[in-house]
């Protein structure tokens, strides 16, 4: 009889939910301000890229950041009709001037380089953990 006893309390425990511990964020909520030299990615991404010919080469279509929060690379577009046919390339950031046209009041992106040596570089392509 004992042992009907203890199996069925024993039984008993594991019937109730297990309710998991939920950890307290290891620090609290910090915030920061935008200092005037900060950059907004929504104000680059669709951006035209121009060359020093004041020719437009191509757009900035989205922003590599590395695990650590750097900015990694900008992936242009160049070529393409209504999003097909589009060539996506990765420029580092070096490679890239952006800057506020404060006589024009816009966003300007400017690259040592033309359209031909942006369609020979090596293509990104949006796949695995990248593709929408």
């Amino acid at each position: 009889m004992r042992n009907i006893v203890m199996t069925a309390m024993a039984l008993s425990a594991f019937s109730f939910p297990a309710f998991a511990q939920v950890a307290a964020p290891a620090t609290e909520p910090r915030f920061t301000t935008v200092e005037d030299s900060n950059l907004l990615s929504s104000r680059l991404v669709d951006l035209d890229v121009t060359n020093a010919a004041e020719k437009t080469i191509g757009q900035i279509k989205d922003i590599v950041f590395a695990a650590d929060g750097q900015v990694k690379g900008y992936i242009l577009s160049m070529g393409g009709f209504l999003g097909m046919g589009e060539h996506y390339v990765v420029v580092d950031p070096a490679s890239l001037a952006v800057s506020f046209d404060t006589a024009r009041e816009k966003w300007r992106a400017t690259m040592n380089t033309t359209e031909d040596q942006l369609k020979a570089a090596p293509a990104f392509k949006y796949e695995g953990k990248w593709k929408s």
